[in-house]
Protein backbone atom coordinates (compact mmCIF):
# COMPACT_ATOMS: atom_id res chain seq x y z
CA UNK A 1 0.00 0.00 0.00
CA UNK A 2 1.25 3.48 -0.87
CA UNK A 3 2.19 5.48 2.25
CA UNK A 4 -0.22 8.38 2.77
CA UNK A 5 2.66 10.85 2.61
CA UNK A 6 3.29 9.95 -1.03
CA UNK A 7 -0.28 10.00 -2.28
CA UNK A 8 -1.25 12.90 -4.56
CA UNK A 9 -3.38 15.78 -3.31
CA UNK A 10 -5.66 17.81 -5.55
CA UNK A 11 -6.67 21.35 -4.57
CA UNK A 12 -8.89 22.98 -7.19
CA UNK A 13 -7.15 22.28 -10.50
CA UNK A 14 -3.69 21.63 -9.04
CA UNK A 15 -2.47 18.15 -8.14
CA UNK A 16 0.58 17.82 -5.89
CA UNK A 17 2.65 14.70 -6.55
CA UNK A 18 2.94 14.05 -2.80
CA UNK A 19 2.02 15.61 0.55
CA UNK A 20 5.50 16.97 1.33
CA UNK A 21 6.06 20.69 0.88
CA UNK A 22 8.72 23.30 1.54
CA UNK A 23 7.80 26.05 3.98
CA UNK A 24 8.60 29.63 2.93
CA UNK A 25 12.03 30.43 4.36
CA UNK A 26 13.48 33.93 4.08
CA UNK A 27 16.92 34.01 2.48
CA UNK A 28 17.63 37.76 2.84
CA UNK A 29 19.51 37.58 -0.45
CA UNK A 30 17.46 39.68 -2.89
CA UNK A 31 18.66 42.87 -4.56
CA UNK A 32 16.06 45.67 -4.55
CA UNK A 33 13.41 42.99 -4.22
CA UNK A 34 14.76 41.05 -7.21
CA UNK A 35 15.40 37.32 -6.99
CA UNK A 36 18.97 36.21 -7.69
CA UNK A 37 20.81 33.05 -8.68
CA UNK A 38 20.82 32.15 -4.98
CA UNK A 39 17.03 31.76 -5.11
CA UNK A 40 17.22 29.66 -8.27
CA UNK A 41 19.66 27.22 -6.69
CA UNK A 42 17.97 27.28 -3.26
CA UNK A 43 14.45 26.59 -4.54
CA UNK A 44 15.58 24.42 -7.41
CA UNK A 45 17.30 22.02 -5.00
CA UNK A 46 13.99 21.31 -3.29
CA UNK A 47 12.27 20.65 -6.61
CA UNK A 48 14.97 18.17 -7.70
CA UNK A 49 14.85 16.71 -4.17
CA UNK A 50 11.32 15.39 -4.59
CA UNK A 51 9.12 17.91 -2.75
CA UNK A 52 5.55 18.06 -4.00
CA UNK A 53 5.20 21.79 -3.31
CA UNK A 54 7.88 24.46 -3.01
CA UNK A 55 6.76 27.78 -1.49
CA UNK A 56 9.04 30.76 -2.06
CA UNK A 57 9.85 32.96 0.90
CA UNK A 58 7.80 35.85 2.30
CA UNK A 59 7.66 38.24 -0.64
CA UNK A 60 6.81 41.86 0.08
CA UNK A 61 3.90 43.49 -1.70
CA UNK A 62 5.34 46.97 -0.99
CA UNK A 63 8.94 48.16 -0.49
CA UNK A 64 8.18 49.22 3.09
CA UNK A 65 6.63 45.79 3.69
CA UNK A 66 9.99 44.02 3.60
CA UNK A 67 11.42 42.53 6.76
CA UNK A 68 14.89 43.60 5.65
CA UNK A 69 16.32 45.53 2.71
CA UNK A 70 17.23 42.14 1.20
CA UNK A 71 13.77 40.55 0.98
CA UNK A 72 12.08 39.40 -2.21
CA UNK A 73 9.40 41.71 -3.61
CA UNK A 74 6.53 41.65 -6.07
CA UNK A 75 5.59 45.32 -6.12
CA UNK A 76 7.16 45.90 -9.56
CA UNK A 77 6.83 44.15 -12.92
CA UNK A 78 10.65 44.10 -13.14
CA UNK A 79 10.66 41.51 -10.34
CA UNK A 80 8.70 38.98 -12.41
CA UNK A 81 11.21 37.64 -15.02
CA UNK A 82 13.72 36.04 -12.61
CA UNK A 83 10.88 34.51 -10.61
CA UNK A 84 9.52 33.10 -13.87
CA UNK A 85 12.90 31.53 -14.58
CA UNK A 86 12.78 29.87 -11.16
CA UNK A 87 9.22 28.56 -11.49
CA UNK A 88 9.90 27.25 -15.00
CA UNK A 89 12.85 25.23 -13.71
CA UNK A 90 11.13 23.90 -10.59
CA UNK A 91 7.92 22.97 -12.39
CA UNK A 92 9.96 21.10 -15.00
CA UNK A 93 11.23 18.92 -12.13
CA UNK A 94 7.66 18.01 -11.15
CA UNK A 95 7.20 20.33 -8.17
CA UNK A 96 4.28 22.72 -7.83
CA UNK A 97 5.38 26.28 -7.09
CA UNK A 98 3.91 28.59 -4.48
CA UNK A 99 4.76 32.04 -3.21
CA UNK A 100 3.99 33.66 0.12
CA UNK A 101 2.80 37.26 -0.21
CA UNK A 102 3.53 39.37 2.83
CA UNK A 103 3.78 42.74 4.50
CA UNK A 104 6.10 42.88 7.51
CA UNK A 105 4.17 45.60 9.33
CA UNK A 106 5.95 46.71 12.50
CA UNK A 107 8.64 44.03 12.00
CA UNK A 108 10.05 45.81 8.94
CA UNK A 109 13.37 47.54 8.21
CA UNK A 110 15.37 45.05 10.27
CA UNK A 111 18.89 43.63 10.05
CA UNK A 112 19.48 40.26 8.47
CA UNK A 113 19.66 37.53 11.16
CA UNK A 114 23.40 37.00 10.75
CA UNK A 115 24.00 40.75 11.19
CA UNK A 116 22.44 41.01 14.64
CA UNK A 117 19.02 42.23 15.75
CA UNK A 118 17.09 45.46 15.64
CA UNK A 119 16.32 48.20 13.15
CA UNK A 120 18.34 49.14 10.08
CA UNK A 121 19.20 52.81 9.77
CA UNK A 122 18.46 54.84 6.65
CA UNK A 123 22.20 54.94 5.95
CA UNK A 124 22.19 51.13 5.86
CA UNK A 125 19.21 50.93 3.52
CA UNK A 126 16.40 51.04 6.07
CA UNK A 127 13.29 53.21 5.96
CA UNK A 128 11.20 55.34 8.28
CA UNK A 129 7.70 54.54 7.01
CA UNK A 130 7.23 51.35 9.04
CA UNK A 131 3.49 50.71 9.31
CA UNK A 132 1.26 48.81 11.74
CA UNK A 133 -2.35 48.75 12.92
CA UNK A 134 -1.28 50.86 15.91
CA UNK A 135 1.79 52.81 16.99
CA UNK A 136 3.05 49.98 19.21
CA UNK A 137 6.59 48.65 18.57
CA UNK A 138 7.35 44.93 18.68
CA UNK A 139 10.34 45.43 21.01
CA UNK A 140 12.51 48.32 22.24
CA UNK A 141 15.14 47.91 19.49
CA UNK A 142 12.52 47.65 16.73
CA UNK A 143 11.19 50.64 14.77
CA UNK A 144 8.35 52.71 16.19
CA UNK A 145 5.61 52.12 13.60
CA UNK A 146 3.12 54.62 12.24
CA UNK A 147 -0.56 53.73 12.54
CA UNK A 148 -1.97 52.89 9.13
CA UNK A 149 -4.62 55.32 7.92
CA UNK A 150 -7.72 54.08 6.12
CA UNK A 151 -6.11 55.21 2.87
CA UNK A 152 -3.00 53.27 3.82
CA UNK A 153 -5.06 50.17 4.47
CA UNK A 154 -6.65 50.52 1.04
CA UNK A 155 -3.17 50.77 -0.50
CA UNK A 156 -2.10 47.57 1.28
CA UNK A 157 -5.13 45.70 -0.05
CA UNK A 158 -4.46 46.97 -3.57
CA UNK A 159 -0.79 45.96 -3.26
CA UNK A 160 -1.68 42.37 -2.33
CA UNK A 161 -4.05 42.24 -5.27
CA UNK A 162 -1.43 43.54 -7.72
CA UNK A 163 1.21 41.17 -6.36
CA UNK A 164 -1.12 38.21 -6.91
CA UNK A 165 -1.51 39.20 -10.56
CA UNK A 166 2.28 39.31 -10.89
CA UNK A 167 2.58 35.95 -9.12
CA UNK A 168 0.37 34.34 -11.77
CA UNK A 169 2.46 35.94 -14.53
CA UNK A 170 5.59 34.60 -12.82
CA UNK A 171 4.26 31.05 -13.08
CA UNK A 172 3.30 30.36 -9.48
CA UNK A 173 0.48 27.88 -8.89
CA UNK A 174 -0.23 28.65 -5.23
CA UNK A 175 -0.44 31.98 -3.43
CA UNK A 176 -0.16 31.95 0.34
CA UNK A 177 -1.14 35.04 2.33
CA UNK A 178 1.14 35.53 5.32
CA UNK A 179 -1.07 36.24 8.33
CA UNK A 180 1.31 34.76 10.91
CA UNK A 181 4.53 35.37 12.86
CA UNK A 182 3.73 38.91 13.92
CA UNK A 183 3.65 40.52 10.49
CA UNK A 184 1.03 43.01 9.34
CA UNK A 185 -2.01 40.81 8.72
CA UNK A 186 -1.36 38.96 11.98
CA UNK A 187 -0.89 42.27 13.80
CA UNK A 188 -4.42 43.27 12.84
CA UNK A 189 -5.75 39.97 14.22
CA UNK A 190 -4.15 40.24 17.65
CA UNK A 191 -5.33 42.60 20.42
CA UNK A 192 -1.72 42.80 21.59
CA UNK A 193 -0.77 44.75 18.46
CA UNK A 194 -4.12 46.14 17.30
CA UNK A 195 -5.40 48.92 19.57
CA UNK A 196 -7.54 50.65 16.94
CA UNK A 197 -11.01 51.96 17.71
CA UNK A 198 -12.28 52.12 14.12
CA UNK A 199 -13.82 49.32 12.04
CA UNK A 200 -10.45 47.52 11.87
CA UNK A 201 -9.99 47.18 15.64
CA UNK A 202 -11.67 46.03 18.82
CA UNK A 203 -14.06 43.16 18.15
CA UNK A 204 -13.18 39.85 16.51
CA UNK A 205 -15.19 40.88 13.44
CA UNK A 206 -13.23 44.11 13.13
CA UNK A 207 -9.80 42.56 13.72
CA UNK A 208 -10.30 39.93 10.99
CA UNK A 209 -11.67 42.49 8.52
CA UNK A 210 -8.37 43.35 6.81
CA UNK A 211 -7.41 39.71 6.22
CA UNK A 212 -10.84 38.97 4.74
CA UNK A 213 -10.61 42.04 2.50
CA UNK A 214 -7.13 41.05 1.32
CA UNK A 215 -8.38 37.51 0.72
CA UNK A 216 -11.30 38.75 -1.36
CA UNK A 217 -9.05 41.09 -3.38
CA UNK A 218 -6.57 38.31 -4.14
CA UNK A 219 -9.17 35.63 -4.84
CA UNK A 220 -10.83 38.01 -7.35
CA UNK A 221 -7.67 38.08 -9.51
CA UNK A 222 -6.05 34.73 -8.70
CA UNK A 223 -7.00 32.04 -11.27
CA UNK A 224 -10.13 30.19 -10.21
CA UNK A 225 -8.50 26.82 -10.87
CA UNK A 226 -5.50 27.52 -8.60
CA UNK A 227 -5.53 27.26 -4.79
CA UNK A 228 -5.16 30.05 -2.25
CA UNK A 229 -3.53 29.35 1.13
CA UNK A 230 -3.37 31.42 4.32
CA UNK A 231 -0.69 30.95 6.97
CA UNK A 232 -2.00 31.62 10.46
CA UNK A 233 -0.32 31.75 13.84
CA UNK A 234 -2.87 29.61 15.64
CA UNK A 235 -1.98 31.25 18.96
CA UNK A 236 0.19 34.12 20.16
CA UNK A 237 1.37 32.06 23.16
CA UNK A 238 0.74 35.17 25.26
CA UNK A 239 -2.04 36.28 27.62
CA UNK A 240 -4.54 38.60 25.96
CA UNK A 241 -3.43 37.67 22.47
CA UNK A 242 -4.85 35.77 19.51
CA UNK A 243 -6.18 32.32 20.45
CA UNK A 244 -6.74 28.89 18.92
CA UNK A 245 -10.49 29.33 19.31
CA UNK A 246 -10.29 32.48 17.18
CA UNK A 247 -8.15 30.68 14.61
CA UNK A 248 -10.84 28.01 14.20
CA UNK A 249 -13.52 30.66 13.71
CA UNK A 250 -11.37 32.60 11.25
CA UNK A 251 -10.44 29.47 9.26
CA UNK A 252 -14.11 28.71 8.68
CA UNK A 253 -14.66 32.28 7.49
CA UNK A 254 -11.65 32.07 5.18
CA UNK A 255 -13.00 28.87 3.65
CA UNK A 256 -16.20 30.73 2.80
CA UNK A 257 -14.09 33.46 1.15
CA UNK A 258 -12.36 31.03 -1.20
CA UNK A 259 -9.32 29.90 0.79
CA UNK A 260 -8.35 26.29 0.09
CA UNK A 261 -5.87 25.47 2.87
CA UNK A 262 -4.73 26.85 6.22
CA UNK A 263 -0.99 26.62 6.93
CA UNK A 264 -0.92 26.23 10.71
CA UNK A 265 1.97 27.82 12.56
CA UNK A 266 2.07 29.89 15.78
CA UNK A 267 3.72 32.74 17.64
CA UNK A 268 5.87 35.64 16.48
CA UNK A 269 3.54 38.45 17.57
CA UNK A 270 4.73 39.08 21.13
CA UNK A 271 8.33 39.37 22.28
CA UNK A 272 7.27 37.88 25.65
CA UNK A 273 5.67 34.76 24.11
CA UNK A 274 6.12 31.45 25.94
CA UNK A 275 6.14 28.69 23.32
CA UNK A 276 5.91 25.03 24.34
CA UNK A 277 8.29 23.69 21.69
CA UNK A 278 8.31 19.93 21.02
CA UNK A 279 8.40 17.68 17.95
CA UNK A 280 5.28 18.33 15.88
CA UNK A 281 4.05 20.95 18.35
CA UNK A 282 1.77 22.63 15.79
CA UNK A 283 0.06 19.41 14.74
CA UNK A 284 -2.75 19.60 17.35
CA UNK A 285 -3.61 23.09 16.07
CA UNK A 286 -3.76 21.78 12.51
CA UNK A 287 -5.97 18.85 13.52
CA UNK A 288 -8.42 21.06 15.37
CA UNK A 289 -8.71 23.58 12.53
CA UNK A 290 -9.12 20.76 9.99
CA UNK A 291 -11.87 19.08 12.01
CA UNK A 292 -13.80 22.10 13.26
CA UNK A 293 -13.42 24.53 10.35
CA UNK A 294 -13.68 21.73 7.78
CA UNK A 295 -10.82 22.99 5.65
CA UNK A 296 -7.60 21.30 4.47
CA UNK A 297 -4.54 22.16 6.55
CA UNK A 298 -0.77 21.99 6.50
CA UNK A 299 1.19 20.97 9.58
CA UNK A 300 4.60 22.45 10.40
CA UNK A 301 7.03 22.61 13.30
CA UNK A 302 9.88 20.24 14.22
CA UNK A 303 8.82 17.54 11.78
CA UNK A 304 12.07 15.75 10.98
CA UNK A 305 11.42 12.01 10.58
CA UNK A 306 9.75 10.13 7.73
CA UNK A 307 7.64 8.00 10.07
CA UNK A 308 6.53 11.12 11.95
CA UNK A 309 5.44 12.87 8.73
CA UNK A 310 3.68 9.73 7.50
CA UNK A 311 1.76 9.39 10.75
CA UNK A 312 0.53 13.01 10.55
CA UNK A 313 -1.00 12.40 7.12
CA UNK A 314 -2.19 8.83 7.78
CA UNK A 315 -3.92 9.85 11.03
CA UNK A 316 -5.78 12.69 9.33
CA UNK A 317 -4.05 15.35 11.41
CA UNK A 318 -3.18 17.32 8.27
CA UNK A 319 -3.38 17.13 4.50
CA UNK A 320 0.16 18.40 3.84
CA UNK A 321 3.38 18.42 5.84
CA UNK A 322 5.50 21.54 5.27
CA UNK A 323 9.12 21.38 6.36
CA UNK A 324 11.77 24.05 6.79
CA UNK A 325 15.07 23.64 8.57
CA UNK A 326 15.26 19.89 7.98
CA UNK A 327 15.13 20.58 4.24
CA UNK A 328 17.86 23.20 4.56
CA UNK A 329 20.00 20.45 6.05
CA UNK A 330 19.01 17.99 3.34
CA UNK A 331 17.09 19.31 0.31
CA UNK A 332 16.66 15.70 -0.90
CA UNK A 333 14.93 14.60 2.28
CA UNK A 334 11.75 13.59 0.36
CA UNK A 335 13.76 11.13 -1.75
CA UNK A 336 15.30 9.65 1.38
CA UNK A 337 11.89 9.50 3.11
CA UNK A 338 10.42 7.63 0.17
CA UNK A 339 13.24 5.10 0.37
CA UNK A 340 12.69 4.69 4.12
CA UNK A 341 8.94 4.19 3.67
CA UNK A 342 9.42 1.72 0.84
CA UNK A 343 8.17 3.90 -2.00
CA UNK A 344 9.73 3.73 -5.44
CA UNK A 345 9.63 7.29 -6.76
CA UNK A 346 11.57 8.68 -9.67
CA UNK A 347 14.86 10.42 -9.00
CA UNK A 348 16.22 13.03 -11.40
CA UNK A 349 18.02 10.98 -14.05
CA UNK A 350 21.22 12.92 -13.34
CA UNK A 351 21.17 11.48 -9.79
CA UNK A 352 19.53 8.09 -10.37
CA UNK A 353 22.82 6.19 -10.34
CA UNK A 354 23.23 7.24 -6.70
CA UNK A 355 19.78 5.98 -5.67
CA UNK A 356 20.03 3.20 -3.06
CA UNK A 357 19.04 -0.13 -4.59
Amino acid sequence: MMPALFTPLTLRGLTLRNRLGVSPMCQYSAERGLATDWHLVHLGAFATGGAGLVIAEATAVLPEGRISPYDLGLWDDAQVPMLRRITDFCRAQGAAMGIQLAHAGRKASLRRPWEGTGAVSAEQGGWDNVMAPSAVPFAPDYPMPHELSLDGIAQVIAAFRAAAVRAATAGFQVVELHAAHGYLLHEFLSPLANQRTDRYGGSFENRIRLLLEVTDAVRAVWPVDLPLFVRLSATDWADGGWTVDESVQLAARLRAHGVDLIDCSSGGLAAHQQIAVAPGYHVPFARRIRDEAEIPVAAVGLITEAAQAEQIIANGDADVVLMGRELLRNPRWPLAAAQELGVAIAWPPQYDRARPR
